[in-house]
Formats: C-alpha cells, structure tokens, sequence
C-alpha cells in the first residue's frame, strides 16, 4: 500500500492532511498550527516585557518612582508573602532575573527551541506575579497573570510539534536513525 492508496492518504500526490485532500485535510492542517497563535502572542509578549523592563532604568533601580521596589512595596496582602520577601531584599536583582527571564521564555517561545522548557519558565513567572503583585485584585479574573498563566499550559503538554526549531531538531535526530 502506497501514500497514496491509504485513506486520506494525499490521493492526488499530496501528502496526508494536506489541502488537497479537502475540509478534511484543511482540518488537520488546522489542528496542527492550532498552537501557533499562541505560541507567537505568548513569544511576543514576553520579549517585549523583558527587554521593556531592561530599558528602563527607573525599573530596575531599587527604590523611587516606578521602580520594581517601590512597586513591591505597595503590594498588600500577597498570596506568597515568602516571595515578595525574597524580591524586596534584593528589588534589583529581582529585576534583572525576572527580565532576563521573560526575553529567555519569549526567545524560547518564539523560536520554538525548548518549548516546554520556555513555557515551564513562562508559567513560572506568571504563577509567581500572580501571587504576588495581582494576588489581591478582584475579582480574580482581573488579573491578566492568571490568564497568562493558563495560556503557558497547552504549550507546556503539547511542545511546539511544528514549524519550530524543536520540530526541526526532531526530524533531524530521526533523520539520523
């Protein structure tokens, strides 16, 4: 039996789910980008939130206006008080780790290299502002860190299968096999 003899096979020398076979193939074309959008939103978001907070030096800087401590300051009544603790002992350094952070998860994302690692660190960071700074905003789907949060799931069980540089590392490896 050839490619081409199987059911949904690409019966015009396509290959199987391609657009020649139809709404079905146009379906499975759809679900495996399906991922894609997200991906990129998420990405893009992320890498402009870091490298956002790396360019601004009022950020970054200890304390004063629009400073990342004066910020943290402000927070009341946070979920994880243990880990706005943490980031006010060193508001500085929190920064710097937090924006290195999101441009290393929105890369990741991007570019689709260690998707689940990338969307690991992305739900990390969302999960930990979610805790700390939006914790008490109400009601709770106020707060865009909880959705950020959900979003980073999909990506994190299901990887970037396609037009990513895990997916071409994958058919590399098998390639080789």
């Amino acid at each position: 039996m050839t490619v081409t003899d199987r059911p949904g096979g690409g019966g015009r020398g396509g290959r199987a789910g391609s657009p020649q076979d139809g709404p079905a193939g146009v379906r499975e074309t759809a679900a495996r980008h399906a991922l894609l959008p997200l991906r990129l939103f998420l990405g893009v978001t992320f890498l402009y939130a870091g490298i956002d907070k790396l360019t601004d030096p009022a950020f970054i800087a200890d304390a004063g206006p629009g400073s990342l401590g004066e910020l943290l300051g402000s927070v009341q009544g946070a979920a994880a008080p243990w880990l706005l603790d943490l980031a006010l002992r060193a508001p500085e350094t929190f920064g710097h780790a937090i924006s290195l952070g999101e441009v290393a998860v929105g890369l990741g994302a991007l570019l689709g290299l260690w998707t689940r690692l990338a969307a690991l660190g992305g739900a990390l960071i969302s999960l930990s502002f979610w805790l700390t700074i939006s914790w008490n905003v109400g009601p709770y789907y106020y707060s865009q860190d909880l959705a950020y949060l959900m979003a980073w799931t999909p990506l994190l069980l299901a990887g970037a299968p396609t037009l990513s540089l895990d997916a071409a590392l994958a058919a590399r490896r098998a390639g080789r096999r």
